[in-house]
Parts: C-alpha cells; sequence; structure tokens
C-alpha cells in the first residue's frame, strides 16, 4: 500500500531568505495561538522543525499545502515587507511543485 499524498514527505529545497520568511510566518502561527491560550498546531511545530533541521527540509503533502495557505496569506498582506513578499513568492512557487506532486 503506498502512502497518501498527504502524508507521503517531500524534499522541499528553500534558500535561506526563502526559509526566514517561511520561518517567521511560522513562528507567528505558534505565538498567536499561545497568545490565544491555545495549543500550537501539531503541523505548524513540525513545519518549524523541519525547516530549523540542518539537514534538507523534508514536509508532508499536508504540511506543504498549509504552509502554502499560511505563506499566501503573510505575501498577499499590504503591510508585508517587500523582500518578504519576493522570498515568499519565490517559496510559495517552490511549494506549488509540491502541492502537484
Amino acid at each position: 500500500m503506498s502512502s497518501s499524498p498527504q502524508t507521503e514527505t517531500y524534499e522541499v529545497t528553500l534558500t535561506r531568505d526563502e526559509q526566514w520568511v517561511a520561518h517567521h510566518v511560522l513562528s507567528n502561527r505558534f505565538d498567536e495561538a499561545l497568545d490565544d491560550d491555545e495549543t500550537p498546531p501539531e503541523w505548524v511545530l513540525e513545519s518549524l522543525e523541519a525547516i530549523e533541521a540542518d539537514a534538507e527540509t523534508r514536509l508532508t503533502g499536508s504540511q506543504a499545502d498549509r504552509l502554502y495557505t499560511a505563506l499566501t496569506a503573510y505575501v498577499d498582506r499590504d503591510d508585508a515587507p517587500d523582500g518578504d513578499v519576493v522570498h515568499g513568492s519565490a517559496a510559495l512557487e517552490t511549494l506549488e511543485g509540491v502541492r502537484e506532486a
């Protein structure tokens, strides 16, 4: 039996700047949950660990989908810094490839 696309892991190659923007978005999601006295979603914790790992970033299809959604919301904000929009958009292109796999 094969893994479903949502649980299968994929190597996601992000530049250092793209990783920083993804980490920023995930950290904010983590902090917002704590501020609301909630437990941060497991996918946020797992995605942060994957991005912080010394090796390549490996995300499940579900994590990649959720990160894609969170990054899209961030880069579409009027107050997102221009540099973050550039690097976040590049990360979205990479994640789009995973979502299509």
